[in-house]
């Protein structure tokens, strides 16, 4: 029995807690793109329905006030366009929510600093956006590159191993009975909970969150859902990115409805 199951059968209320995930596992290929063009992938060549405009972003990046008045009379809004950071078919990962008629997730993100996208809750990284597809209405586009761009947040092209499983959340977000009975087997093993049993950590769809730097902050969507977790994107690896002090991104997503703008934190 692995030490995992060995914690569901000694704490059984643990099991409710449970979530689907997909870890990512990406890796560098040579040519900077998998062999197969419609796989699931981390940055690498992009796609888009033909005709429409590739997506940008009008923020106010802070980089900007004192960039670009020495490289051009550009005003700090300019648009700048984004870039992509992931490419996921939704058979890799079929728990996570969708809009019906889709099969593919695009996320892009603005590889720049933002301080004022996330109203009254602190963030301080890159805009993300979530393009839920059809694969069939996509083909090979070339977007403009980005006016502005940060290094540590232009993605390597990666090919991706996808592994399901089952996440167990931090202690953060459990019932404090849960948390002693977690705590009593683990001490009983010789075990960590947080590093041996509980969250997976890594590029990872779905599952849950890692609040290792902060407590637990409830995100919440302006319709008042709780958010649950989409993505993560991990510092490091070889996608070779950095956020925050070289930590994780969360990316969450309204459970009502996944068209409504997604929730951002960065731990680390």
């Amino acid at each position: 029995m692995t030490d995992t199951a060995a914690l569901l059968a000694a704490v059984p209320g643990l099991a409710r807690h449970l979530r689907p995930a997909t870890l990512l596992h990406p890796y560098a290929v040579p040519g900077g793109a998998p062999a197969d063009p419609a796989a699931s992938r981390i940055g690498g060549p992009a796609e888009w329905p033909p005709g429409e405009p590739w997506p940008h972003c009008t923020a106010r990046h802070p980089e900007e006030e004192d960039v670009l008045p020495r490289r051009a009379p550009e005003p700090p809004t300019a648009a700048t366009a984004l870039v992509p950071l992931a490419r996921i078919r939704a058979e890799d990962a079929p728990h996570l929510p969708r809009p019906p008629g889709t099969d593919l997730l695009q996320v892009l993100w603005c590889p720049n600093d933002h301080d004022d996208i996330q109203g009254e809750r602190y963030y301080y990284g890159p805009a993300v956006e979530l393009h839920w597809q059809r694969a069939a209405d996509l083909a090979p586009a070339t977007p403009p590159p980005p006016r502005l761009s940060a290094p540590e947040y232009l993605p390597r092209p990666c090919a991706v191993r996808p592994e399901h499983l089952l996440d167990l959340p931090d202690r953060d977000e459990l019932p404090e009975e849960l948390v002693r009975a977690v705590a009593e087997f683990a001490e009983q093993q010789g075990l960590e909970y947080e590093r041996d049993l509980g969250r997976a950590d890594g590029w990872k769809l779905g599952g849950w969150p890692s609040w290792h730097c902060t407590d637990l902050i409830p995100i919440d969507c302006h319709c008042g859902a709780r958010m649950r977790l989409l993505l993560t994107v991990e510092s490091g690896e070889d996608p070779d990115l950095s956020l925050g002090r070289h930590g994780e991104l969360h990316v969450f997503v309204c459970p009502v409805d996944p068209a409504h703008p997604v929730g951002l934190d960065i731990q680390g």
